[in-house]
């Protein structure tokens, strides 16, 4: 915990430094919900079609998810979605010129059911 999921779209492939930003967001994560670094993984999933407002070809999606841990307040939620949109804005918006970006972040609480296991 936390499970981290970043949609993107394909037009920021070459742009948008992944492991840069997960490196960043799980200090950032950690920090925030009360968790540590170690417990941070994030996956990224590049999305090759998505279609937004016109379908002009200048906009790009990159969506954060979070599932984590239930106990956090509804304002740790929105502290920590708030500094991912600004984090996801910095990794991005300066690096992908002519795109408009749209930066979308939810934070949403595992199942009672979520277990998992690390080691051999």
């Amino acid at each position: 915990m936390p499970q981290i999921t970043v949609d993107y779209s394909d037009a920021l492939d070459e742009v948008f430094d992944r492991r840069g930003f997960a490196l960043a967001l799980h200090p950032l994560t950690a920090k925030i919900i009360g968790t540590t670094v170690e417990a941070c993984k994030t996956r990224f999933r590049r999305v090759e079609e998505i279609v937004i407002a016109d379908g002009e070809p200048q906009h790009a999606v990159l969506h954060t998810e979070f599932g984590i841990l239930a106990g956090r307040t509804p304002e740790v939620k929105a502290e920590l979605s708030e500094a991912v949109v600004a984090l996801a804005r910095e990794h991005t918006v300066a690096a992908a010129p002519g795109l408009t970006v749209h930066i979308s972040v939810d934070v949403t609480d595992l199942s009672p059911a979520y277990r998992k296991h690390v080691g051999p």
